[in-house]
């Protein structure tokens, strides 16, 4: 399938990375197809809406700057993309990551990590029920050993 995206204008994306977010994500509840992409910058990925190229997300995965990094939410968010558990082998977690103007203090939201079932091509975005976890941790300052909680 073609896709309009916003990072890399128009694109071939195969299907297997087309994922089905049924209650959208945070804010953008009306929006439920997305392609998931590797980004030109390694740890990053895209998560870019098929019918709206203005609407993309950059993601990483937490335990890329936080290897502590738990997945606590509710069973019933993880059942709802046919999850047994947090150690799944098809459970994909990742972070919106915010970069502001001063890329030093790029953050991810750990509170609302995106999960996606890989195998089924489904994802939400969760709460995490772990209050450890905040909305802003600070990538470069948590990857320094620095961390911001």
């Amino acid at each position: 399938m073609r896709v309009m995206t916003k990072a890399y204008g128009e694109m071939e994306v195969d299907d297997r990375q087309r994922i089905r977010f049924p209650k959208g994500l945070f804010g953008f509840e009306d929006i439920h197809d997305y392609v998931l992409l590797d980004s030109a910058q390694e740890p990053f990925y895209w998560l870019q809406a098929v019918d709206n190229r203005d609407v993309a997300f950059v993601l990483i995965n937490p335990r890329m700057f936080r290897p502590d990094f738990t997945l606590e939410t509710a069973a019933e968010e993880l059942e709802a993309l046919e999850i047994l558990s947090p150690e799944d082998e098809n459970l994909l977690v990742f972070a919106v990551v915010t970069i502001p103007e001063d890329s030093k203090k790029m953050s991810a939201n750990l509170q609302g990590p995106v999960v996606i079932n890989r195998k089924v091509h489904t994802g939400r975005q969760v709460i995490s029920s772990d209050n450890k976890w905040r909305v802003k941790h600070f990538i470069l300052e948590e990857m320094a050993g620095t961390p911001s909680c």
